[in-house]
């Protein structure tokens, strides 16, 4: 047998496909899924470890003749991934769990249970590309179908997680991993896919908050116009995002969106479509991938959200400094507070972090 390493089979095509070409190159493959929440059969979830997920890979390693585990990380998950997500709204944020769960679960928590398994590396379905070794900076690099492309949320790996890393469907375009599936014969291969994130019952984020803070989720306040003229009452700030128009009830002439969300004040500041355009924002807790650190300035292409196809700015940031000003060529569309920001150089990562705050 070749080398041993585990793969975090999620019980989708993408994960099984990334174990089945492992086994195929003779490496010693281990399945692992993680239990992460556990899921009411009477709801519906995101499409990521339901028990019909959990199954399907089981169903997935039996085919493929490897061993399969489940692992319990429910207490890891919730305090790692759900207490994040509901604090990030309670502050007048939009988080980002797929990030932080990457980053604390999948390539922290589960590289250990690896090791315990005589393994030193973790196998993953993400569309992306690992790059460099050697003595070189290791870095992620975007999956060869942009449309898949999931590098966006790897951008906070350290280089110890991504020394033992493996992306096996990164130069696979979605059609080749379902045919690879087809070619194996696996269950999984016309399974549908789907963009929930897996915690939260009937993609309805707002009631998860309110469930778990209900005297801060329901909490009612001013709707304000960017002068400070109160339009109207808004039912508690957890329930909207920067962006949103739906929902506001308040009369107006023209179209309404959230350009802010004043956590300190219990407001909701709203204005045009057009006052959502900005061009500048800080970026707090940057990790660079590409370089040690960035001290003066640099231009790259950055992505502000996952379905944002990413925009040309230039990055000033001192030696030492953690945060990065992000001043863009073209102003963007709803720069929201608590998503990732992520700096592309080419089809590299060159870094990242989380936006703080938006210059006016």
């Amino acid at each position: 047998m070749g080398e041993r390493i585990v793969v975090a089979m999620s019980g989708g095509v993408d994960s099984s496909v990334a174990a089945a070409l492992l086994v195929e190159q003779g490496c010693e493959v281990i399945g692992i899924s993680m239990q992460t929440w556990d899921h009411n059969a009477d709801r519906t979830f995101g499409s990521c470890c339901s028990p019909r997920d959990l199954a399907d890979a089981r169903q997935v390693a039996h085919n493929l003749g490897i061993p399969h585990y489940l692992l319990n990380f429910e207490e890891h998950f919730e305090s790692e991934v759900v207490n994040y997500f509901v604090a990030e709204y309670l502050r007048g944020r939009t988080p980002n769990p797929c990030v932080v769960c990457n980053q604390k679960v999948k390539f922290d928590t589960l590289l250990l249970r690896a090791r315990m398994l005589g393994a030193d590396k973790v196998a993953t379905g993400h569309y992306a590309r690992l790059l460099g070794g050697d003595g070189d900076r290791l870095r992620v690099a975007r999956g060869r179908d942009r449309a898949k492309d999931q590098s966006y949320f790897l951008f906070n790996l350290s280089q110890e997680q991504l020394a033992h890393t493996l992306f096996p469907i990164g130069e696979f375009t979605k059609e080749e991993v379902r045919a690879a599936a087809a070619r194996h014969r696996l269950p999984v291969a016309n399974k549908p896919e789907s963009q929930e994130i897996c915690f939260i019952p009937d993609d309805d984020y707002a009631e998860f908050v309110r469930q778990r803070a209900p005297e801060a989720a329901d909490r009612a306040g001013d709707i304000v116009d960017s002068d400070g003229k109160v339009l109207g009452r808004h039912r508690g700030y957890p329930y909207y995002t920067v962006g949103q128009r739906r929902g506001l009830q308040v009369s107006s002439r023209d179209p309404l969106y959230v350009l802010e969300i004043d956590s300190n004040r219990n407001r909701l500041v709203v204005g045009k479509n057009e006052e959502l355009l900005h061009s500048v924002c800080v970026v707090d807790q940057v990790r660079w991938m590409l370089i040690p650190e960035l001290d003066g300035e640099r231009e790259a292409s950055v992505q502000i959200r996952h379905r944002h196809g990413g925009s040309p700015a230039i990055l000033r940031s001192g030696p030492g400094s953690d945060e990065v000003t992000v001043s863009f060529h073209t102003p963007q569309r709803a720069i929201t507070p608590g998503q990732a920001a992520v700096f592309y150089e080419g089809d590299e990562i060159l870094g990242g972090g989380w936006i703080q705050t938006i210059l006016r």
